[in-house]
């Protein structure tokens, strides 16, 4: 067993049984992202019960399993096509933003790359920088990935105010991992079975780019997906001959790193 944090869960979509068995598996604390629900809420309200919900219910109970869990705030960009309702849930956010278990705005970011969405990309960013939040993105899956990636690392690089050390660009695959690393963001790997990452393609990366501001999650949520995907990438990595060092490093200090920034961060 190795410790470990995964920096990507969706735990509102998980049984208390998976909490268990991370705890059980080396995993000491979860950072949630806001997300899509599985289908477009109605109304700013509907947000607001849930920011309630990440901030406290999940907290607690993440805690009887020993798991410190964190979050982040937003509209995903999937619910991004209405301008009016992003306006009221950008107003409802700072409300949350003293919570002791919120450390920034996220997961925001593109899906289709369209122009709603790119406007309430740049809306979250303000929203950061105005109140001096790390950043936590998604970006598209399979064919708008590239293209989607490509618009957000320009739109940030092109903003003075962003601290390119403060933000994760995560679920990348092996055609943007460089573009994001090279921009001097960190990066994410999402360990997901079918829109994202596998096993052996985590590894090729990590064998071909390094260990350096890279995180991995499981992304964990109600779809197809395996809470405990951080253990098994560590046991992979050991059946391929990477050291201990070198899996600590991915799966425990350099989340430590990126999320110490905050400094609401703090194991026990």
């Amino acid at each position: 067993m190795m410790e470990y944090i995964d920096t990507h869960c969706h735990m509102v979509s998980r049984s208390t049984d998976d909490y268990e068995q991370m705890a059980l598996s080396g995993c000491r604390a979860v950072t949630e992202p806001a997300f899509w629900a599985g289908f477009d809420r109605k109304s700013a309200a509907a947000f607001d019960d849930y920011f309630h919900h990440i901030t406290t219910f999940e907290p607690t109970r993440a805690a009887e399993y020993g798991i410190q869990h964190y979050s982040w705030l937003c509209l995903n960009p999937k619910e991004g096509e209405d301008p009016v309702l992003t306006r009221e849930v950008l107003d409802i956010i700072p409300n949350y933003l003293d919570c002791e278990s919120v450390l920034g705005i996220g997961e925001i970011g593109l899906n289709r790359v369209t122009r709603a969405e790119l406007d309430g990309f740049v809306s979250h960013v303000d929203l950061a920088m105005e109140y001096d939040q790390m950043i936590l993105i998604h970006t598209p899956h399979l064919e708008d990935k590239f293209k989607g990636t490509k618009h957000i690392t320009e739109t940030l690089m092109t903003d003075s105010r962003v601290k390119r050390e403060r933000v994760l660009i995560d679920h990348n695959e092996e055609h943007t991992l460089g573009m994001v690393l090279d921009a001097g963001f960190w990066a994410g790997i999402t360990l997901y079975p079918k829109s994202k990452t596998s096993l052996a393609r985590a590894v090729d990366m990590i064998e071909r780019f390094g260990t350096d501001r890279i995180c991995i999650n499981s992304a964990c949520d109600w779809g197809p997906s395996v809470p405990i995907a951080v253990p098994h990438l560590v046991m992979l990595m050991r059946k391929r001959g990477h050291s201990e060092e070198t899996i600590r490093k991915l799966v425990y200090e350099n989340p430590c790193s990126f999320l110490g920034q905050s400094p609401r961060f703090r194991l026990s």
